[in-house]
């Protein structure tokens, strides 16, 4: 079986890899964004070792990826694999090419081998090190998408950066996305703890009551009933957020560390057929998944710069019929990271460095702007949103007085008639199907359009569409909130 042939990206890659080995570095690490193709690219490394005669052990982060391994590579015509791993039924240490998993080198004697593949070098294993130190005429090639772990340069000796997100993006090899920030959480009470949120305090700030309310809200609304992941803190959170998703009527799947590879196949199945619209997970999806993800919810804020990068990438790769790639940032991380487009490194870290590994390029670029009609997250000295259009005007210098203050909303183009009618159709067939009497069907029409409808005594019932029903348990939900929030503050007062 002839293997797939490599793009430009994937044969920079190699090349520069393969000038670096001849170079005398035994140490190189290569950089390929998230859906850029790295197991195809690993497959070619692997292949080329081979046909120098070298024995290759191919090393993987978690149990759960040996298989998808070994498969990977027989699907381009790498057959003879062995497995390191417990009794896997394709034990063979004989065979030139072994797939081990760090949890098992760390429990038996190494492999004897001359080349060493680590995928996701990123997570600093301690046993590869160990072995790097106790064998250095190994050649080891490291991979990742976020090669940016601090103290990294210390063991690897060259980045090979074969291409930048946004490079594959312009190329048509990644999705363009659109990014929303319709929320903002207080994190003021949460610490820090190595590098990034604690995940106590985290769970808490994220676990409000409105803002989960919001979150589903904001889907119905803006994630235009695309299959979407939601990051969530923990499974306490991710389990509320599902409950929360499955009250609105949307059909809701969950994965965490403990879901066994079954139900996460059957999970996996009913979100590519459609039946399970939004996935809630608590971190286990961010690598070695290949989804068809075309909405992403981030309810779990980070400081982390490869953590944020790995997870929107799960949305970044290219589908039929999928014009971009949705993002919904609960979490304030791309307004204080920015976009993933503008993290880019092009050194290891060796140690001498800030939390999140070598200097980079864009920090002197600013960051996104929220736009205060749609609340997208437009591109730094953009002043029309791309998305609605909406362009500020420049204040005059006012005075400031006591009062509320309102949100500034961009010019809207008017609805025309028809659309009016066709609304107010689908309103009569909902009253009907849930028994609503005229007045509810009156006051959704104003609450819509801001006017009681006229001339509407000849329209017939019409079956609604999806983004009708989606506005309408935008509203419930919104009228849930209200009353929530009423009855909290009834409560405070009455105590």
């Amino acid at each position: 079986m002839a293997m797939r042939e490599l793009r430009a990206h994937q044969i920079k890659a190699i090349d520069h890899l393969k000038a670096s080995i001849r170079s005398g570095k035994r140490r190189p690490l290569v950089c390929l964004p998230t859906g850029a193709g790295k197991t195809l690219t690993a497959a070619h490394i692997v292949a080329g070792a081979r046909a120098k005669g070298n024995r290759v052990c191919f090393v993987v982060p978690a149990i759960a990826l040996i298989d998808q391994t070994v498969e990977a590579f027989a699907a381009e015509g790498i057959y003879d694999v062995g497995v390191i791993q417990a009794d896997h039924p394709m034990t063979d240490a004989t065979q030139p090419v072994q797939v081990a998993s760090v949890q098992t080198l760390a429990r038996r004697p190494l492999p004897d081998t001359d080349v060493v593949i680590v995928d996701e070098a990123h997570q600093a294993f301690k046993i590869v090190f160990r072995w790097m130190h106790n064998k250095p005429g190994i050649l080891f090639i490291g991979l990742s998408a976020t090669p940016w772990t601090r103290g990294l340069g210390k063991h690897y000796d060259e980045l090979i950066v074969a291409a930048t997100t946004q490079e594959l993006i312009e190329a048509g090899y990644l999705s363009p996305f659109r990014v929303f920030a319709p929320s903002h959480p207080d994190l003021s009470a949460v610490r820090t703890v190595a590098g990034d949120y604690h995940e106590e305090d985290l769970a808490q700030a994220m676990s409000d009551g409105a803002l989960m309310a919001d979150i589903v809200s904001t889907w119905l609304k803006l994630g235009e009933g695309r299959q979407t992941l939601c990051f969530a803190v923990n499974r306490s959170h991710a389990k509320d957020l599902q409950r929360q998703f499955e009250k609105a009527g949307v059909c809701t799947g969950y994965v965490d560390a403990f879901t066994d590879k079954f139900e996460r196949e059957e999970v996996r199945k009913a979100f590519e057929a459609g039946a399970i619209k939004v996935v809630c997970n608590v971190g286990v999806l961010t690598t070695g998944v290949d989804w068809d993800v075309r909405c992403l919810i981030l309810a779990r804020p980070t400081k982390s710069e490869m953590l944020f990068t790995q997870i929107v990438g799960r949305a970044l790769r290219t589908a039929p019929g999928k014009p971009d790639a949705i993002i919904l940032d609960h979490s304030d991380t791309t307004l204080r990271l920015g976009f993933v487009t503008d993290i880019y490194h092009d050194s290891l870290d060796k140690g001498r460095m800030k939390e999140g590994g070598g200097e980079r390029k864009a920090k002197s670029v600013p960051l996104p702007k929220e736009c205060s009609s749609c609340s997208m997250l437009k591109p730094p000295k953009v002043h029309k949103c791309p998305h609605c259009g909406f362009a500020p005007e420049k204040q005059p210098d006012v005075m400031e007085i006591e009062g509320e203050l309102a949100q500034v909303r961009g010019k809207k183009e008017a609805p025309t008639i028809s659309e009016k009618r066709s609304f107010y159709a689908q309103l009569l067939w909902v009253a009907e199907e849930r028994g609503k009497n005229q007045s509810w069907v009156l006051a959704n029409y104003k609450g819509r359009f801001d006017v009681w409808p006229r001339g509407m005594d000849d329209v017939q019932p019409e079956e609604p569409t999806g983004k009708t029903l989606s506005w309408l348990r935008s509203r419930q939900i919104a009228w849930a909130k209200k009353k929530q929030k009423a009855e909290q503050q009834e409560a405070k007062h009455a105590a």
